[in-house]
């Protein structure tokens, strides 16, 4: 059995939805002949927890734990935020937002190269090094952002010619989040310069949608394939929830932030109520993960306090529950120059929850283009109120129903193929 490294910041404990991305790889790729050995930091500052995603990593799979220092400690610290407070500036609002919290952000994006985490660059491409001359792999796996992963790799693969295969979540300078970093041009220029160190060292790219795919090939980059995020078939085993008969529920997990905004959906919600009797007596809004204030002043704004729960952090399996047992999934894209790209993870385990799907994001997404092929939603514009409050209206009276066509295409295990057959075809052209 060949085998891969696979260099990764997030990792069970972790409750962040990075980390299922290569979990999923780990747990299936040996299925394709490919075993795993997995590094990752000994005590990362993980913003949200979920042990129970241990019991995905397979049994005899080797761990290399690094130590790591972040400063988002420090971070708290300067800002004057509790110790638990695990919020992102960058993403989410907050009312005491401040000088303190921009200059935090500039720091994120001028002085930390690639980002937070790149204290753990140095430490561990020279242990690294040193241990794969005595217990040598056949390829080496990076997955960013952190893209901290990514630039380990690129020097690795530089010191070993072991081939690499870089694999995005998310773009690099091409992400939505960059231009709120305030990077400047002596920085732009590193983290540009880095961006295309990856793309001349890797023997092969991997990234998370078509658009993004096209996009990364624009700025230079070659020998690129999708792999989708996916869902894992496993996961809803034993999951037998159903909607209830007795509500109506409309449903989100994962953050909400300044740049998902469904001011327009919100009031067409808050009309629907005026308007229609059983539709006030059902509705039930349920939002799982970090919500933005400035969404909740909205919610409060429109009379919708009463309809309106906020679960705050949940675990996977009670995600998962959420999306079973809901009536429409709600599915906010980021407001960005590349939001066309953006594929949330939460959209695969939607498709598999089978329950109808209401996308806002622009027209000719790659989301509206799996909706459109599976069936089993349907995408629109922020500000199309009109078009929203029908669908909205067409699932409330079940006249809209998910087809689920070839949804089995996303699964984690389908796409673990697919990885597996990118790491043969390295190392086979290295032979």
């Amino acid at each position: 059995m060949k085998k891969v490294l696979i260099i990764s910041y997030y990792w069970p404990p972790s409750g962040n939805v990075g980390v299922l991305r290569n979990l999923k790889f780990v747990k299936y790729l040996r299925a394709f002949g490919w075993e795993p050995i997995v590094v990752v930091p000994q005590n990362a500052d993980y913003a949200q927890i979920d042990p129970n995603l241990e019991k995905d990593i397979p049994e005899g799979v080797k761990v290399i734990r690094l130590p790591i220092v972040e400063p988002f400690g420090l971070f708290r610290l300067f800002t004057g935020r509790k110790q638990a407070d695990k919020t992102n500036p960058v993403y989410v609002r907050q009312n005491n937002a401040g000088l303190l919290d921009q200059l935090s952000i500039w720091a994120r994006g001028n002085l930390f190269i690639p980002d937070a985490r790149f204290l753990w660059i140095k430490p561990t491409v020279k242990y690294l090094t040193k241990y794969l001359k005595d217990y040598p792999v056949d390829a080496i796996l990076t997955d960013g952002p952190p893209h901290t992963n990514t630039v380990i790799g690129q020097q690795l693969s530089e010191k070993t010619d072991i081939p690499w295969l870089a694999d995005f979540q998310d773009p690099w300078t091409q992400v939505d989040y960059y231009k709120m970093l305030k990077i400047g041009k002596r920085a732009d220029r590193k983290h540009r310069r880095l961006e295309q160190a990856t793309f001349k060292t890797a023997k092969k790219i991997t990234i998370a949608s078509p658009t993004w795919k096209k996009e990364l090939e624009q700025i230079g980059a070659s020998n690129v394939d999708v792999v989708y995020y996916g869902y894992d078939e496993t996961d809803f085993e034993n999951l037998t929830v159903k909607p209830s008969t007795e509500e109506f529920v409309i449903s989100h997990a994962g953050v909400l932030g300044i740049d998902r905004q469904p001011d327009t959906f919100l009031k067409a919600i808050a009309e629907l109520l005026d308007e229609n009797e059983a539709f006030k007596k059902s509705l039930k809004l349920r939002f799982a993960g970090v919500v933005d204030y400035t969404i909740k002043e909205t919610i409060a704004s429109l009379g919708l306090n009463d309809y309106f729960e906020d679960l705050g952090f949940i675990h996977r399996k009670e995600a998962l529950k959420l999306m079973l047992t809901s009536h429409v999934l709600l599915l906010p894209v980021n407001k960005a120059d590349n939001a066309k790209g953006r594929l949330p993870g939460k959209i695969y385990e939607y498709l598999r929850a089978g329950n109808p799907i209401l996308s806002l994001g622009p027209k000719g997404s790659d989301v509206e283009v799996i909706l459109r092929n599976t069936g089993n939603g349907k995408n629109f514009e922020y500000d199309d109120y009109a078009s929203l409050k029908t669908f909205i209206l067409e699932c409330f009276n079940k006249t809209f129903t998910p087809k689920s066509k070839d949804i089995e295409s996303f699964s984690n295990y389908k796409q673990t193929q697919k990885l597996a057959g990118f790491l043969n075809a390295i190392v086979d052209v290295e032979k």
